[in-house]
């Protein structure tokens, strides 16, 4: 078969009606999504893309992460797979596409492949990762990071939500606790379709970002410990206020990445206060403070002016201050051959494209430390993600599908 030309499509209906129906799963109150990871609304949409994947001709395999791995056979017994995918768990508060697009997307190319006979010499692989998003079992890309060797199975198996559960503990109880080793499974490359969850490629007018790089993060949990005392009752200068403390680290923190522009980030985003009560001067918060940079000189920078201006200000107001890493990864780059392809796609089928920064941590960002990988971007409207409101256009949805369909063409080697 000679190699597919600029007018090999994907089908743009079905992929939005999929779309829609893993949308209803999981609802949320204002239109989005609550598909948690490790919840029944998770183990519901994963049993109705097993179903698709079934009725597509695909092999599905389960690791004992519950990473789901879906094979359409290539010619080649010998070559090691394709694989393309992304995740379908949300925030509390998620959006329809953030994740379920890559992997939908990536179900939509073979389905493609399927209605056109396309044969590919290598295998290619449609992959669900479980729990990317981190919301209610932190880190993010939980096990894509046991995949990797970032994390070993025991630790993530012992991560706890906010209620106490834990983490194998719930994998098990819906079900989906396979039967492979994690990491076990060699990749000839990977590929993953997101949504930009940010301004840029809409701002600028194209319609696919090719993703070159990705920015290293740092999530820190910081305790900090003073004392409860009667907000009306207390004279001002006896006070130990954890809140006037979080207060004064959450300016550093922006005044920090301010510093280190551009390129660096960083917010104080989760906020526990105890005892959280109106009439009571805060005694213990713990909160995460998130920074970000594609540039490792500059994270690494960020990182230790943080801790620094936190134990200052606690040690100011007489707290206690107590500072855990939950979640880093390092500054990412992408396979500099499949950027090449990606980009020459989006060029034979026409679209506007530009090269960008993931300004998010994805699956991808940790599966590359163990096989070629890249990502392909398409626009979100006002950049908005992590929200219920998040939206893009069936026509930004099916450009993207369409550059990964070709993209993955090229990688996975079309026969005749």
């Amino acid at each position: 078969m000679p190699a597919p030309g600029e007018n090999l499509r994907i089908n743009s209906a079905r992929l939005w009606d999929s779309l829609d129906q893993m949308a209803q799963i999981g609802p949320g109150v204002a239109g989005g999504c609550n598909r948690q990871t490790l919840t029944d609304a998770d183990s519901e949409g994963r049993h109705l893309f097993a179903r698709w994947c079934a009725d597509a001709g695909l092999t599905m395999g389960v690791d004992t992460m519950g990473n789901m791995f879906a094979t359409r056979p290539g010619t080649d017994p010998a070559a090691l797979p394709v694989y393309m995918g992304s995740h379908l768990d949300t925030q509390p508060t998620g959006g329809r596409y953030d994740g379920v697009l890559g992997v939908l997307g990536a179900l939509e190319v073979v389905r493609t492949m399927n209605d056109l006979g396309v044969k590919t010499r290598h295998p290619i692989v449609v992959t669900n990762w479980t729990n990317e998003e981190g919301a209610r079992f932190a880190p993010a890309m939980l096990a894509s990071g046991v995949f990797a060797g970032i994390h070993s199975q025991d630790y993530a198996y012992a991560r706890r939500d906010t209620e106490g559960k834990v983490f194998g503990e719930e994998l098990a109880r819906i079900g989906w606790v396979g039967d492979e080793v994690v990491g076990a499974r060699k990749m000839h490359a990977m590929l993953e379709l997101h949504i930009e969850q940010g301004p840029i490629l809409e701002a600028e007018g194209k319609t696919i970002g090719v993703v070159t790089h990705g920015q290293g993060l740092w999530w820190l949990e910081i305790t900090l410990t003073g004392k409860d005392a009667h907000t009306g009752s207390t004279p001002m200068n006896m006070r130990v206020n954890a809140g006037l403390g979080m207060a004064r680290i959450t300016e550093r923190v922006h005044q920090i990445a301010m510093s280190h522009q551009p390129n660096a980030v960083g917010a104080v985003g989760q906020v526990k206060v105890f005892p959280n009560s109106r009439n009571v001067i805060p005694g213990k918060v713990v909160f995460t403070v998130d920074i970000r940079s594609p540039e490792q000189a500059k994270l690494d920078a960020m990182k230790a002016e943080v801790m620094r201006a936190a134990h200052a200000v606690a040690k100011e107001l007489g707290l206690g201050c107590e500072i855990e890493d939950v979640g880093h990864f390092d500054p990412v780059t992408f396979d500099p051959g499949l950027v090449k392809i990606v980009r020459q796609s989006a060029e034979k089928l026409g679209y506007s494209h530009m090269d960008i920064v993931s300004g998010a941590g994805h699956d991808a960002c940790w599966i590359n430390r163990v096989a070629p990988t890249v990502m392909v971007m398409c626009p979100c409207v006002d950049g908005l993600s992590h929200n219920e409101a998040e939206e893009i256009s069936p026509e930004w949805a099916a450009a993207g599908t369409d550059v990964l369909l070709h993209a993955v063409l090229e990688v996975a080697e079309v026969v005749g």
